[in-house]
C-alpha cells in the first residue's frame, strides 16, 4: 500500500515551482534503449482518491512493471515534509544531507550569491556549501516554502555567513529585478548568479498538453533565466560566474515531460549562447545536467518501495549535496578554464553533448 495525505497535496496543488532539481523524479530512462516504452495511464484506488494515475516505467530505472504513483501530477514537496524512508545502506548519510562528508577551503571567501529555488533539495545544498566555503546569499523562493527557506537561513548562519530571504514570483520580470535590486541592497555584489528554479507537470502525450501549461512552464523555466541574468550581469565583473540548472532531459527527451524537457534545452543553449557574449569580458557561464537525486519530490510522489528502486547506474540516487559540488566548483576559480559547458552530475548515465 501507499500513503497519500490529501491535506498536503490540496496545499502543494497551489505551488508554481519547485527545484531543481527537485526535478526529475524518474529520471534514468534506459540511454542504451531508445524505446523509453511507457504504458498507458491506468486508474490507482485508494481510500482516499480514485483519480489518481500510475506509470510503467521501462527497464533501467525501476524493477519492469513496477508502478509508480503519480500523485496530483505536480507536486513539488517541501524539505520539511519529506517523508518515506531516509536512503542509508547505498547512500550518503542523510541526518546532515551529507554536508560533514565535504571538506571546505575558503574557496568562496567574501563572494555574494543569489541562488533562485534555493529553500530546498540542490538549491539548499548550494546555498549551505557556498556558506561552509566563505559565501554570503539570497535565496528567492515562493510564499509557500517560507518554512524550508527559514530553515535554509539558519543552516547557513551556522556556517557563519549570512542569508538573506526574498519571497518572489519569477515568472514576473519585475520580481526578477527585485532579486537582483535586493541583493545588491542587502549584499553589495553580485558574484554567482545560480538560476537553480523549475516547474514541471508530467503529460504523457502532446494532444494533451495544455497551451496554458507549455506557457507556464517556459514562463517559469527559462524566461525567468534571461530576465535575472539581463539584470545582474550590468553589476557583474571578471572573475564572476552565472550557473544555470539544467537536467538529464534535456538529452534524453523525456516523453512525458514534453515542456519541461524543451525548457531545459533551451537552458543548454542559452548557456551556451550567453557564454559566447560574455566569456571574453571574464564573466564565465556554465550549466549542470543532475539526474536522480534525493529531493523533496520523490517522497513527495513515489510510495516507500518505489523510493527504494529509485536509482542510477551507480546503484543509487545523489544526495543534493553531491550536486552541490559542481556549483561549488564551477563558482570558483578551479574552474577558471571552464565556459559554455554542461557538467553531467547524472550517476553515471553516459551523455554526449
Amino acid at each position: 500500500m501507499w500513503s497519500f495525505d490529501r491535506h498536503y497535496f490540496v496545499k502543494r496543488h497551489k505551488q508554481l515551482l519547485h527545484h531543481n532539481h527537485l526535478l526529475d523524479l524518474h529520471l534514468y530512462l534506459s540511454f542504451q534503449s531508445r524505446r523509453r516504452s511507457f504504458s498507458r495511464h491506468q486508474p490507482l484506488q485508494s481510500p482516499n482518491q480514485n483519480n489518481h494515475h500510475l506509470i510503467i516505467m521501462s527497464e533501467g530505472q525501476f524493477k519492469k512493471d513496477f508502478q509508480i504513483p503519480v500523485a496530483d501530477q505536480k507536486p513539488p514537496g517541501v524539505q520539511k515534509d519529506m517523508k518515506g524512508p531516509t536512503p542509508q545502506n547505498e547512500h550518503l548519510p542523510t541526518e546532515d544531507g551529507g554536508f560533514h562528508l565535504y571538506k571546505a577551503a575558503g574557496k568562496l571567501e567574501g563572494k555574494k550569491a543569489i541562488i533562485t529555488g534555493g529553500d530546498s533539495g540542490i538549491g539548499r545544498a548550494i546555498a549551505i556549501m557556498y556558506a561552509m566555503e566563505g559565501a554570503d546569499s539570497l535565496i528567492a523562493y515562493l510564499e509557500v516554502e517560507e518554512e524550508d527557506a527559514q530553515e535554509t537561513k539558519k543552516k547557513v548562519e551556522s556556517y557563519g555567513r549570512t542569508c538573506h530571504l526574498l519571497q518572489v514570483d519569477l515568472k514576473k520580470k519585475e520580481d526578477c529585478q527585485k532579486v537582483i535590486d535586493t541583493a545588491l541592497e542587502k549584499m553589495g555584489a553580485i558574484n554567482i548568479l545560480v538560476n537553480n528554479h523549475a516547474y514541471q507537470n508530467m503529460v504523457e502525450d502532446i494532444k494533451d498538453l495544455t497551451e496554458e501549461q507549455w506557457e507556464f512552464t517556459f514562463a517559469t523555466n527559462i524566461h525567468p533565466f534571461f530576465y535575472l541574468s539581463k539584470y545582474a550581469l550590468p553589476h557583474m565583473k571578471q572573475g564572476d560566474t552565472i550557473i544555470n540548472n539544467a537536467s538529464i532531459n534535456a538529452y534524453i527527451g523525456r516523453p512525458d515531460l514534453l515542456d519541461y524537457t524543451s525548457t531545459k534545452g533551451a537552458i543548454i543553449s542559452f548557456t551556451r549562447g550567453l557564454h559566447n557574449q560574455y566569456v571574453g569580458r571574464g564573466i564565465r557561464v556554465n550549466a549542470v545536467a543532475p539526474g536522480p537525486v534525493w529531493t523533496p519530490l520523490i517522497p513527495a510522489t513515489m510510495n516507500h518501495q518505489a523510493q527504494k528502486e529509485f536509482t542510477s547506474p551507480i546503484g543509487r540516487p545523489s544526495q543534493p549535496s553531491e550536486i552541490a559540488t559542481c556549483f561549488v566548483f564551477l563558482a570558483n576559480s578551479d574552474s577558471a578554464s571552464i565556459s559554455g559547458q554542461t557538467i553531467h552530475a547524472n550517476g553515471g548515465v553516459v551523455v554526449n553533448g
